[in-house]
């Protein structure tokens, strides 16, 4: 059984054509590249001669056709938390956004701190959809701070990642033995990078109505957690994943850790869209609850250089559904996996700061490629995980639509461009 999709513009890292593909068996059996004139795609007789010879024939009709997505880092709040997110729902959610591929962080009730935990929800996951999964274990055993005996027994091929997401190892020490353990045993440490002796203080700020003062407060939660971080890592050789990094100071920290690496990609970075496209001087966002909070402009416009300069090695959604109740008593995070691709789209491919191949890089090859994973280009012989988009049409965000529980975002209303088809 062939399927071809032609009549399309192909955009990967490397390409932006136009063209068709060829699928067979869940694989790239081969790619057809007629150059950037869409005036070509109908008229090549090789071309038709192919689409004749196969089975299955979908007209893409000028439609942008890019590797699926692969989200660095995704809350489903499974087990535990089925009022803000269930594995169906996230699993829908992840679809709706175009993403083939989600790694799942461990803040849930109870807290994923073991192998067994971990493939149990990833086996849940393979009878429910095709969407690969890879669920993180918690740095500490049930994010107690101290214990990291259960990490002696993990298996890189299984359980790639490491993470406290939601929180910071508070003890150095800890951190360290952590690290020397993830070098040993080749894990990534993804970083949730937030100092909390910071954090009461800037909720008595914010209590107080000093926003200013919380805010330079959680910055300085994040700088000193994530300068700790990259320490750590350099001093024990373990890979480090610095997690939705907000802060100009701190991509400056990882500018300069990066250039004392002992092999490459030992440091990888990590943004999410909200804080490369949005920031709490913009209309209606000055009080928005995130962890990392929405950052000032300055901030916005440093994340945005980064992602140019390619310091920048993933676009994360940090996907956190909330119900509206939790939302409204203050809980922090919405959801974004649905979101994620347009708002990056319109904010920055359409704006001129990116490229659409430059995109697909930070949202596709480079998370596929960190992961090992045989996907992330239109290339023969990968895995066909492959999102079709209509650039053009235009939609205004109605959070209802969402097929995630979590129905708050920040960006209800919103116009963006970039549909998912």
């Amino acid at each position: 059984m062939k399927k071809i999709i032609y009549n399309v513009r192909i955009v990967d890292t490397n390409t932006d054509e136009y063209g068709a593909v060829v699928i067979r068996k869940g694989k790239i059996e081969s790619v057809v590249l007629l150059g950037k004139d869409v005036s070509n795609i109908c008229v090549a007789p090789s071309l038709r001669k192919l689409i004749d010879s196969c089975d299955e024939k979908i007209n893409a009709k000028g439609l942008v056709l890019m590797p699926a997505f692969v989200d660095w880092h995704a809350h489903f709040r499974y087990p535990g938390q089925g009022e803000k997110e269930d594995l169906e729902t996230g699993l829908a959610a992840a679809r709706a956004g175009g993403f083939s591929t989600v790694v799942l962080m461990p803040n849930t009730n109870p807290v994923v701190s073991s192998q067994k935990e971990a493939v149990s929800i990833m086996d849940e996951i393979k009878l429910l959809s095709d969407i690969k999964a890879f669920q993180t274990v918690s740095i500490t055993k049930n994010f107690d701070g101290r214990d990291i005996s259960h990490l002696h027994a993990l298996d890189k091929s299984i359980v790639p990642i490491i993470t406290e997401d939601g929180f910071d190892v508070a003890s150095e020490s800890v951190m360290r033995e952590a690290m020397k353990i993830a070098a040993k045993k080749g894990f990534v440490v993804s970083c949730h990078c937030e100092d909390a002796a910071f954090v009461p203080l800037a909720k008595k700020a914010r209590e107080e109505g000093n926003f200013k003062k919380a805010e330079k407060l959680l910055q300085k939660a994040e700088d000193t957690a994530t300068k700790r971080n990259l320490k750590l890592a350099l001093e024990t050789g373990c890979r480090v994943h610095i997690a939705h990094c907000s802060t100009k100071k701190s991509l400056a920290y990882v500018r300069q850790a990066k250039k004392k690496e002992t092999f490459p990609g030992q440091i990888t970075l990590e943004v999410t869209p909200h804080h490369a496209c949005l920031s709490y001087e913009m209309k209606g966002l000055d009080k928005e609850l995130v962890n990392p909070p929405l950052r000032s402009e300055k901030d916005r416009r440093a994340v945005v250089k980064a992602i140019q300069k390619g310091l920048v090695d993933v676009i994360a959604t940090d996907h956190a559904p909330h119900t509206l109740e939790d939302k409204k008593n203050g809980a922090c995070g919405f959801s974004g996996i649905e979101t994620a691709f347009s708002l990056c789209y319109t904010e920055l491919v359409k704006t001129g700061k990116l490229s659409l191949s430059k995109l697909s890089e930070l949202m596709s090859s480079n998370p596929a490629q960190m992961l090992g994973l045989d996907k992330g280009f239109i290339t023969e012989g990968l895995d066909a995980n492959l999102v079709l988009l209509d650039l053009e049409a235009s939609f205004f965000i109605d959070s209802k639509d969402f097929k995630s529980k979590g129905k708050y975002t920040p960006i209800q209303g919103k116009k963006l461009f970039g549909r998912i088809i």
